[in-house]
């Protein structure tokens, strides 16, 4: 923050402070130790108001023995208005008891700091006690971390809407206390569970803490206490992960539904859980309806999304200097603006960032394009009214709307013709300087800049708007059509400029520096490809040394630094004539057999075991995408082993993991509920809310170079699993981001469509009968032979094929059947002379279309009467 001016206080004196009059008496803290010396000078304001401070925004005067000061309205940040005293010296390592009463005029929370008198402002404590018109006492015991002859101690009570007064007294800060205890989480019963649900009909695994060597005995009790199953745990020695002693516990024999069952053993009760997958529809909905509050430049409207409704952010409203003409970043080398307004705000800052932005844009179009080729998805779920956003109604689906805003801003984001490095897209826009918390969006009086291009961010924009153009054309040909065009200038932006590397540097905005940049050439190539068909791409497919990695799934997993899984997998399941592409899909199946190791192996069933041990930054999000990969290899396969991974992987973000935490807000009985962010901040300020259900935590962080303030202060020393902290402070663990909530929909996603009536796995329904498709093309069109088989026992008496061609094919005209389309989906019925189908025989049609390019991909997946062809 920018150092405050500020008035010394030299006299006595009462002005305009008379609101302050009617307050409750004040109570004295606790007298210390004689011994203690007392670090602030004259913290009873008994003689006056000297050594106090304050800012040029209010007036401090003694008013009945305490210091009151009048707030003004309208300041926008807590540091705007401060009262303060300098020169409080500290000695590293020595406890202080920090103590003052306090009172408002309004319930108002406020900062109260022990830190830095300069930039950067190091805290040696940062707390926010909440203010009553009741005096009250507040006390803090801390140890300092560094010698300081000048510290400052500050009280800052700017950015409330209305004027109030503060009211001070009796402030304290005396060394020789008892130093306070290390931080010890709150891990609840030994017994871990998933504290959403297990399938009734999934694996069901649950983890026991213990010093026990031996076998225990356990017990599952229904909601009523009755007992219903038993069995032995499984001792596993010391987890590296958690550095506990721990046993397994697998009771997936047991399969009745229903609510509020739990796990006993060695003398611990779990948490209640239910055996049903509602939970799951319920998650897939909240997880992608997180998207819309991020948005940026439109009005959050309550109705919609209750309880988060606020302003339009960035819309050029004071004090927004808004993103509709956003400049470059002085020094940046270029001198044009660009309208950037709309996308999602990255997490819980008001940056909006390429690389993030077309990792989370890519996994929510494939959330769609998954429901409308995977054999167990209902792409019904994902439909036109399925989420809470503003364009339901629109007759495209929901999760493409959501899409579709994200979309839009990326492509604004690519330089203009006729401009340096055209074609390429900035690497993000951001504030000039860092702003502080709670700051809603709409009170951001930061000026905003672009920052350079990158390589990084324009394959990004390549590979997002590829995949764009293929969801979107059946909905609205024009947008597909715009995304295409940006990719492939992109990619050919990228081809001459392939080494942009952004800085790995950052103020006002996170770096996302990545100075290897073949994955996202990897995948723009592969969704280009998929786009077009072009030779182009595919030889750059082929020909990139990644396409035949077999480490390209790391135990890692991927995210935005690493993006060429997502080629690969799209690759593997979207329709195409890729040669070589069995190859692609059995590397998946591989990779996916590499996890479900993994997951068999680890005593809390976890599919994320990075090679070095160390819990990487937004572990958690790392972990559901090796998930991805499990599910796609599910989907590929039909095996019922790579499903079960999924159910069994998933438990630990809800429960089974060593901090007994479910990481998504709003869900099991200990969920997280502080994530780091400037408008979610209810741990702050209590006007503001908590984040929506549904809400993903970035997760344990073992890289210790890379924390914040709170954690360093917490979690010296944590074996990986409890690198973690349910603090708004401590955005190095407990950060929301956009791109951590994609693979959580996506999973959660595929969880949901694995739910039957009963609660349990769906089979991927497979019908008696067999298809058989052929066509001959030429540029510009095809002409199509359907024969359909019937291997049954019994005569199909009426019958209707339905298909979706996964490339640029549409219907022209058919023979042999009734036809309907939209866009490229397809069904053919039965005329009155062909609507019998024996046991054994076969019906044929034909058909001519179009298609844009030379790809004529052959759809994959057929249904006969709605159950889908072997």
């Amino acid at each position: 923050m920018t150092r405050p001016t500020r008035t010394r206080a030299t006299a006595v004196g009462a002005t305009g402070i008379a609101a302050a009059l009617t307050l409750a008496g004040l109570g004295a803290l606790p007298a210390l130790a004689d011994e203690a010396p007392e670090q602030i000078v004259n913290g009873g304001f008994d003689s006056g108001t000297a050594p106090w401070w304050w800012t040029p925004t209010t007036e401090g005067a003694v008013v009945d023995g305490r210091l009151c000061a009048d707030v003004p309205a309208g300041t926008l940040n807590a540091w705007d208005v401060i009262i303060g005293q300098d020169d409080v010296p500290l000695v590293a390592g020595e406890s202080y008891t920090f103590g003052f009463t306090a009172s408002a005029t309004t319930d108002v929370a406020v900062r109260a700091l022990i830190q830095e008198p300069v930039e950067p402002w190091a805290t040696q404590i940062d707390e926010r006690p909440q203010l009553t018109a009741e005096a009250t006492a507040f006390e803090y015991v801390f140890t300092a971390s560094a010698d300081m002859e000048d510290a400052q101690v500050a009280f800052q009570i700017g950015g409330a809407e209305e004027a109030w007064t503060f009211c001070l007294d009796d402030v304290t800060l005396q060394g020789g206390a008892e130093p306070p205890p290390p931080y010890e989480p709150d891990t609840g019963p030994r017994v871990r569970v998933n504290q959403v649900g297990y399938l009734p009909d999934g694996p069901k695994g649950a983890t026991v803490v213990t010093e026990a060597t031996e076998a225990l005995p356990w017990e599952l009790a229904d909601a009523s206490g009755a007992v219903v199953a038993e069995g032995q745990t499984v001792p596993q020695g010391v987890d590296p992960s958690s550095a506990q002693n721990v046993h397994t516990i697998d009771f997936s024999a047991y399969t009745t539904p229903g609510e509020g069952y739990t796990l006993t053993a060695d003398g611990e009760t779990s948490h209640p859980f239910d055996l049903s997958g509602e939970a799951y529809q319920d998650l897939r909905v909240d997880s992608l309806s997180f998207y819309y509050p991020q948005r940026s430049g439109i009005e959050i409207d309550d109705a919609i999304a209750p309880g988060y409704g606020r302003p339009a952010g960035h819309v050029g409203v004071a004090p927004n200097q808004g993103d509709t003409e956003v400049p470059c970043a002085p020094g940046s080398g270029c001198d044009y603006s660009l309208d950037v307004s709309g996308g999602w705000y990255d997490a819980g800052d008001h940056g909006k960032y390429v690389v993030n932005g077309g990792i989370s844009a890519a996994q929510l179009m494939g959330i769609y394009e998954r429901s409308t080729h995977a054999p167990t998805a209902d792409e019904g779920a994902l439909d036109d009214g399925t989420l809470r956003l503003p364009e339901t109604g629109n007759d495209v689906p929901d999760v493409l709307d959501e899409a579709r805003w994200e979309m839009e801003f990326l492509l604004s984001m690519q330089v203009p013709d006729g401009e340096p490095l055209a074609g390429m897209a900035h690497h993000k826009m951001h504030d000039a300087e860092w702003t502080g918390l709670p700051l809603l969006p709409h009170e951001d009086p930061q000026p905003r800049y672009l920052q350079p291009p990158s390589t990084a961010a324009t394959l990004n924009l390549a590979a997002a708007g590829a995949q764009c153009a293929r969801v979107f054309e059946p909905f609205d040909a024009g947008f597909a059509a715009e995304c295409l065009s940006a990719a492939e200038e992109a990619w050919a932006a990228a081809v001459a400029n392939p080494d942009v590397i952004a800085p790995n540097t950052g103020v006002g905005g996170g770096a996302y520096s990545d100075p290897n940049v073949e994955d996202e050439f990897y995948w723009a190539a592969a969704e280009l490809f998929l786009a077009t068909g072009a030779q182009e791409y595919q030889d750059a497919v082929t020909d990139s040394p990644l396409h035949t990695d077999p480490d390209i799934f790391r135990p890692e997993g991927f995210d935005w630094g690493w993006t060429a899984p997502l080629g690969r997998l799209d690759l593997a399941t979207v329709d195409s004539e890729l040669p070589g592409r069995d190859q692609v899909r059995a590397s998946v199946l591989a990779a996916a057999d590499d996890y479900l190791a993994t997951v068999a192996a680890h005593p809390y069933g976890s599919p994320y075991a990075p090679s070095d041990g160390v819990y990487a930054w937004g572990s958690n999000n790392l972990l559901l995408n090796n998930l991805v990969v499990v599910a796609t290899a599910f989907d590929i396969s039909g095996e019922e082993e790579y499903r079960d991974g999924v159910l069994a992987g998933v438990d630990y973000v809800f429960g089974r993991n060593a901090l007994n935490q479910s990481y998504v807000t709003g869900y099991g009985e200990n969920a997280a509920e502080n994530q780091h962010s400037r408008w979610y901040a209810n741990q702050l300020d209590a006007s503001l809310p908590n984040p929506p259900a549904g809400t993903l935590s970035g997760g344990p962080n073992s890289q210790t170079g890379t924390w914040d303030p709170v954690a360093q202060e917490n979690l010296a020393g944590c074996a990986p699993q409890f690198c973690y902290i349910d603090d708004i402070g401590s955005w190095a663990t407990n950060e929301l981001t956009i791109n951590w909530n994609a693979p959580l929909a996506w999973v959660t996603s595929f969880v949901a469509d694995q739910v039957d009536e009963d609660g349990g796995p769906v089979d991927p329904p497979t019908g008696a009968c067999t298809v058989a498709y052929a066509a001959q093309t030429w540029p510009g069109g095809f002409t199509a032979q359907v024969r359909v088989e019937n291997t049954g026992d019994e005569p199909v008496d009426g019958w209707t094929v339905g298909w979706t061609w996964p490339g640029t094919q549409r219907f022209g005209h058919g023979w042999n059947a009734r036809f309907t389309h939209d866009g490229a989906s397809v069904t053919a019925s039965n005329l009155d002379w062909n609507r019998r189908i024996a046991p054994g025989g076969s019906i044929s049609f034909g058909l001519n279309g179009t298609a844009t390019g030379t790809a004529h991909p052959v759809p994959e997946s057929f249904t006969l009467n709605g159950v889908r062809c072997e």
